[in-house]
């Protein structure tokens, strides 16, 4: 039996911002335009970091996005310009295993750059 080549692998990309509104026009923008098939906007979450020699807690919303590698760099560019952290959480997790169907979609509705 022949086998198939994998398909593409695809990511999670996760950043946070300090409001629900902030949260919801990122993933809105990130999805507008063709840059991930889709963006969670998880409640608030509390993160614990150091900042300017400081120990900060603060509440964020978390956005993670379903996007392919070859939608990465622009993705971030985006998330970079967008955002209003100086330094924003941007990092990417790859996609170890997904259902074929829900792979393809995600595929689908990222535009390859």
């Amino acid at each position: 039996m022949e086998q198939q080549p994998a398909a593409p692998p695809l990511l999670a990309v996760l950043t946070t911002t300090d409001s629900a509104e902030k949260a919801h026009e990122l993933a809105q923008g990130a999805v507008e335009a063709g840059l991930a098939a889709c963006a969670q906007v998880s409640a608030p979450v509390t993160s614990v970091y150091r900042w300017q020699n400081a120990i900060e807690r603060a509440e964020e919303w978390q956005i993670l996005f379903k996007t392919t590698p070859a939608c990465y760099d622009a993705l971030e560019a985006h998330l970079t310009a967008a955002h209003d952290y100086d330094t924003p959480e941007i990092i990417a997790l790859p996609v170890v295993r997904a259902g074929a169907a829900y792979a393809a979609w995600v595929r689908a509705e990222t535009k390859t750059l």
